[in-house]
């Protein structure tokens, strides 16, 4: 998982990069394509480096170019479009040949590291399949594969642990008492833990509430019935979620949805 996340920085510099040399050569292929890492956009910017190599093309040798590399291409709508705003680009015109090599090297970078991602995560799989809990724990209706490996990446055997306290006393998520020169005596969250942990706990704590039928009730509960902060809300499921992966682990269980279901026809 440390693997991953130095893979996935690369990742988002180089699609950073292709956004920027976008915005520079031919910023109206956002007219096209909202996301530059979309299939469409990355095979246009293969096969057509410039606005100048659209200007003099028919609609039909576009889409046989897209054709030539994807399986589902764009039709004849987008292609007109493309050569459309090709047409009025304001896209710089110098030095085009060094921004095609540029393109060039930034497309070969981009590749490479989607091949080294998609490498990593095949490892991230073989390991959990390898974890006894671990397929228990995947049950768990918007538990993902990369956030579950995150937490045991960082918190090893969780079965280990004595109670889902322990586990957020090791993520740093446990309260303390804070006190300086301007305040005394507050109560906050100590952060003298593992970041990542802390990090993955709470990204797998929001898919949760957006993905589990039973988070979600629990999470509209507290924050409509209960009038409790949505921030706290998430804080407190996070520590409900820990206590689970803790449960299950330890006493080899399956997870039962029932467990966690009083409360949802309030919620309703």
């Amino acid at each position: 998982m440390s693997n991953r996340d130095v893979v996935v920085k690369r990742l988002v510099s180089s699609i950073n990069q292709l956004n920027r040399w976008v915005d520079i050569v031919f910023p109206e292929l956002r007219q096209m394509f909202k996301d530059i890492k979309a299939k469409g956009a990355i095979a246009t910017l293969r096969l057509f480096p410039s606005p100048l190599e659209l200007v003099n093309l028919q609609p039909h040798e576009v889409i046989a170019g897209w054709k030539s590399i994807m399986k589902r291409q764009p039709g004849l709508k987008k292609a007109l479009l493309l050569l459309q705003v090709a047409k009025k680009s304001v896209g710089t015109r110098q030095a085009l040949d060094a921004y095609k090599f540029h393109l060039e090297q930034l497309l070969e970078e981009y590749d490479l590291v989607v091949t080294q991602l998609e490498r990593v995560e095949e490892q991230v799989t073989d390991a959990l399949n390898k974890i006894p809990f671990a397929k228990k724990l995947l049950t768990i209706k918007g538990i993902s594969e990369i956030s579950l490996a995150g937490i045991l990446g960082e918190a090893g055997d969780l079965s280990g642990f004595s109670h889902g306290n322990s586990l957020l006393r090791h993520a740093g998520l446990h309260l303390a008492e804070a006190s300086s020169g301007k305040w005394k005596g507050q109560i906050v969250i100590s952060k003298r833990g593992r970041s990542r942990l802390r990090r993955f706990l709470y990204l797998a704590t929001m898919s949760l509430v957006m993905n589990n039928p039973e988070f979600k009730a629990l999470h509209s509960h507290t924050v409509k019935v209960k009038k409790m902060k949505k921030m706290k809300s998430i804080m407190k499921l996070l520590g409900k979620l820990a206590r689970i992966f803790v449960g299950i682990s330890r006493r080899n269980e399956t997870y039962c949805p029932d467990k966690l279901q009083p409360l949802s026809p309030l919620a309703a």
